[in-house]
């Protein structure tokens, strides 16, 4: 999967697109955490950065077409 999504790339999909790949992500970083809390050691700090500034650039798309998220 692709974590790093360019915010041009973002505006250039369709709502539907960029709502299933925001709950693709949101799955990748409830994954991404339960490995953090089960080993104890946060080995992907970057991974999971990366992962959330992707899904503030699809939420920021979605609000400003009026898209309920």
């Amino acid at each position: 999967m692709v974590l790093v999504i360019k915010i041009k790339d973002v505006k250039s999909l369709p709502d539907s697109a960029l709502q299933i790949k925001l709950n693709d992500l949101n799955l990748e970083l409830s994954i991404e955490k339960r490995k953090t809390a089960s080993t104890g050691v946060a080995s992907k700090v970057v991974k999971t950065r990366e992962i959330r500034r992707t899904i503030a650039r699809i939420k920021t798309v979605l609000g400003q077409r009026g898209v309920k998220i």
